[in-house]
């Protein structure tokens, strides 16, 4: 599920917060561009929220002293690349002007 990554991280957000999915998911991309500017390959998995709904993820989360009502968000898998990343796609010229010239 990992994609044998050596280094997972667990992302959560305070249900009271009414922001809590948007604050989580930046947290996610600031995170993945991190990990890029600094050479590590990143992986945004999802089913977070699910998996930390159930009960014995919900115990697991006490035992490590994650207490209180979170939702997750993802998790983000991160480790260095095997190889070399892809040349990027040739983008499509794009221009759209808006009001007059």
């Amino acid at each position: 599920m990992f994609y044998g990554a050596p280094v997972y991280l667990i992302v959560l957000s305070e249900r009271a917060n009414p922001n809590h999915v948007y604050d989580g998911t930046l947290m996610m991309g600031n995170m993945m561009l991190a990990a890029h500017a600094v050479g590590l390959g990143s992986c945004w998995i999802n089913r977070a929220r699910e998996e930390f709904e159930q009960p014995e993820w919900k115990a697991w989360l006490k035992e490590i002293g994650v207490e209180g009502d979170y939702e997750g968000i993802a998790h983000l898998a991160l480790g260095y690349p095997d190889g070399e990343p892809r040349e990027p796609k040739p983008r499509k010229e794009c221009v759209i002007k808006v009001g007059k010239a």
